[in-house]
């Protein structure tokens, strides 16, 4: 045996964390302090962009504690930016993707990813617009190398395959929500108590804690996460010099374009930008399944299967655009609208991101039970059925938080229960609709696109953040029941499509299961 094969034989053997390989913890580890920096981060950013540039923080009694100005954007254009920025964060996981598998390896890609990411944190700590724009690209480009070659290393240390892998994938998952759970928690209380900036700190702190347990648990992740031995130098070496290159002409082309937006040359708002980005990505993946379907050289069923990835693609994307209005619609309404005097203390409202989270941890379990226990007596409802059934509970969400902002006239504030409800019901969403996906995916496609496939599931998620983005900028602050009505009457639509839909869907899957 060679001495690689006897590292990897090892790992695999390994049991001491939770009967999980030690290299497991290394990887949770990291994952948790990047999601604690990625959604604290994300809690504080619409916050942050619309808050006033003089505003002053205030107790419940209205007394003035402390300066704390923002950046004072309209609610359109950092509806915008939010969009762009949590799109591109998925988007730049397909390049992050290639440069583990091409360049890198993924143990170098990891660490790269989170040195942006901390990179990009401490310069949202800095109070000027330029660095702010600085650090959201910095962010962007860290995430997409860091995200999908954590989970690959992951996927690694189990070479077996088999329920050990799921239940490592299981205690894996625990960790990404351990971190948005406390992350939202620390700095929401530091950025909206004390300064924004601060918060953006404690982030940058959480991420450089990640950075230092994963190369201290280095060790433990053997020979897992390397570039291919078998790769050729001068391959690797004319592919870098390649990327480089792109990558070098796409910044001086985005940085170019960026300037002659912001002096008035090309007259377009960001909106309009953040729109037309939207739209031109949703014709590229049409265009890509017309190739597929007619000159991909498919059978038959693979193209109907494909067919069905690409109903996946739509129905994920509407999720995701009802979704991530937690960060921006209802994070805004929660500061605005929301009774947070708790005992005399103001809650910070970015702290109410943490309680998806925590539905999360609790429910994931009695899903995965529920499904085990269904399927055990031929009643687990299909796929496309799930995904439609996902979007009824969103929209069921959002006409429970509809009602209960129809009670804000005059200033009025609500109880913080119609949130708690309304995520509860998003969460139920959630587990329906997204931890089914990526697996289906794999099951759906053809043998040589699963790659492109899992991208295509990305890109899905990607433009729901967009649109997501851009639907919260037309929020009306004196009357948030009208947009949320509107979310819940248009994913609530395309949900009970998606469950009418699913027989004929159900057999266009050919059999997969």
């Amino acid at each position: 045996m060679s001495t690689e094969s006897a590292g990897m034989s090892a790992q695999s053997s390994d049991t001491s964390f939770f009967g999980h390989p030690r290299g497991l913890a290394t990887l949770f580890f990291t994952e948790m302090w990047e999601r604690f920096a990625y959604y604290g981060m994300r809690a504080l950013l619409i916050l942050f962009m619309t808050s006033a540039t003089d505003h002053v923080v205030t107790n419940p009694a209205g007394e003035a504690l402390r300066d704390n100005p923002g950046l004072g954007f309209d609610l359109a254009t950092a509806g915008a930016i939010y969009g762009m920025y949590t799109a591109l964060v998925y988007i730049l996981a397909l390049p992050g993707g290639w440069v583990a598998d091409n360049l890198w390896g993924q143990r170098k890609s990891v660490f790269v990813g989170g040195c942006f990411i901390a990179a990009g944190q401490l310069a949202l700590v800095l109070p000027w617009i330029p660095t702010f724009f600085l650090g959201l690209g910095l962010i962007i480009i860290g995430t997409g190398l860091l995200k999908p070659n954590v989970s690959t290393i992951v996927g690694e240390l189990y070479p077996e395959g088999g329920a050990r892998r799921d239940a490592g994938f299981s205690v894996f998952y625990m960790g990404i929500n351990l971190g948005a759970f406390i992350g939202p928690l620390l700095t929401g209380f530091f950025g909206e108590q004390y300064n924004w900036h601060w918060g953006f700190g404690v982030g940058a702190v959480g991420m450089i804690l990640g950075l230092i347990q994963y190369k201290m648990g280095d060790k433990y992740l053997g020979e897992h996460g390397h570039l291919k031995a078998e790769m050729a130098a001068e391959d690797v070496e004319g592919k870098a010099r390649k990327f480089y290159t792109v990558f070098a002409v796409s910044l001086v082309a985005l940085a170019a374009f960026a300037f002659l937006v912001s002096n008035g040359t090309i007259p377009l708002s960001l909106q309009q930008i953040a729109s037309y980005l939207g739209y031109s990505v949703l014709a590229l993946v049409a265009l890509f399944f017309f190739y597929l379907w007619t000159m991909g050289g498919h059978t038959g069923d693979e193209n109907q299967r494909l067919g069905v990835i690409f109903w996946l693609f739509l129905l994920i994307a509407v999720f995701w655009s009802g979704f991530e209005q937690a960060g921006t619609s209802l994070n805004i309404f929660a500061e605005a609208s929301t009774n947070r005097d708790l005992f005399g203390w103001l809650v910070p409202a970015s702290m109410l991101q943490s309680i998806n989270p925590v539905f999360i941890i609790i429910f994931a379990p009695i899903f995965g039970s529920m499904w085990v226990w269904l399927d055990k007596r031929k009643a687990n409802p299909n796929l496309p059925l799930k995904a439609g059934l996902g979007l009824v509970f969103l929209a069921v969400g959002f006409f429970v938080i509809a009602w209960g902002a129809a009670n804000t006239a005059d200033g009025a504030l609500v109880s913080p229960a119609w949130l708690v409800v309304t995520y509860f019901l998003h969460t139920s969403g959630e587990l329906f609709i997204s931890p089914i996906g990526l697996s289906a995916i794999t099951k759906l496609s053809p043998e040589k696109r699963v790659g492109q496939m899992m991208g295509i599931w990305f890109v899905g998620a990607a433009l729901g953040n967009l649109f997501a983005g851009l639907m919260a900028g037309t929020l009306d602050p004196d009357n948030p029941s009208a947009l949320f009505s509107k979310v819940a009457m248009m994913v609530g639509a395309v949900g009970i499509v998606g469950i009418l839909a699913s027989p004929v869907v159900k057999k266009m899957m050919r059999g997969v299961k």
